[in-house]
C-alpha cells in the first residue's frame, strides 16, 4: 500500500482517538467540579467518592492517550519521522482536507487538559487548606510541645497522635 492510502486509512483512527481523549477530558473536569462543590459544601462522603472515580477518570484517559498517541506513531513512522514526532509536526504532512480537523481537535484537547491541569491544582489546594485546618483543630484538642514541621514539598508534617487517652475516667 503507498503511502498516501496508508495515511487516509489512519487519519479517522486518529481522528476518533482525538475525540475520545477529548471526551476523556471533559469527563475529568466535571468530577474535578463536582469535587470542588463537596469540598466546598464539606461534604466528606462525597469527596471521598470522588477521589475514587478521578482515579478511574485518570486511567480512562491514559488508556485513551496510549490508543491515540499508537495511532500517531504509525502516522510518523509511514511519513519517516520519529516515533516521538509532536503533532505540530505532522500536520502539516496530513492531506490538507483532514489538516483543519486535526488541528482544531489537537487545539481542543490541549486547552481542556490545560483546564483539567489548573482545576486539579485548585482542588488539590483547597484539600490541602482542609487538612490543615483539620490538622490546627487537632491540635487544640490535644495540644503538643513539638512545633509544626514541613516535608521537602512544604506541606504540614503530619504527627503521631498520642498514645494516652485524651479522658480517663475515675472509678
Amino acid at each position: 500500500m503507498k503511502t498516501e492510502s496508508l495515511i487516509h486509512s489512519l487519519l479517522p483512527k486518529l481522528l476518533e482517538g482525538l475525540r475520545k481523549e477529548l471526551g476523556e477530558y471533559g469527563e475529568m473536569l466535571t468530577l474535578l467540579d463536582n469535587q470542588r462543590e463537596h469540598v466546598l459544601s464539606r461534604k466528606g462522603t462525597e469527596v471521598l467518592q470522588t477521589v475514587t472515580a478521578i482515579q478511574q477518570q485518570a486511567e480512562n484517559i491514559r488508556s485513551a492517550r496510549s490508543g491515540r498517541e499508537a495511532c500517531q506513531q504509525e502516522i510518523a513512522t509511514i511519513l519517516n519521522k520519529p516515533k516521538d514526532a509532536t503533532m505540530a509536526i505532522l500536520l502539516p504532512l496530513v492531506p490538507e482536507n483532514q489538516r483543519f480537523a486535526l488541528a482544531a481537535l489537537v487545539r481542543e484537547n490541549n486547552d481542556l487538559m490545560t483546564r483539567v491541569q489548573q482545576r486539579a491544582r485548585q482542588n488539590h489546594l483547597l484539600l490541602s487548606r482542609s487538612l490543615e485546618l483539620m490538622q490546627r483543630f487537632m491540635n487544640t484538642l490535644m495540644p503538643s510541645v513539638a512545633p509544626a514541621t514541613y516535608t521537602g514539598a512544604g506541606q504540614i508534617q503530619a504527627r503521631t497522635l498520642p498514645g494516652q487517652p485524651l479522658y480517663e475516667a475515675i472509678g
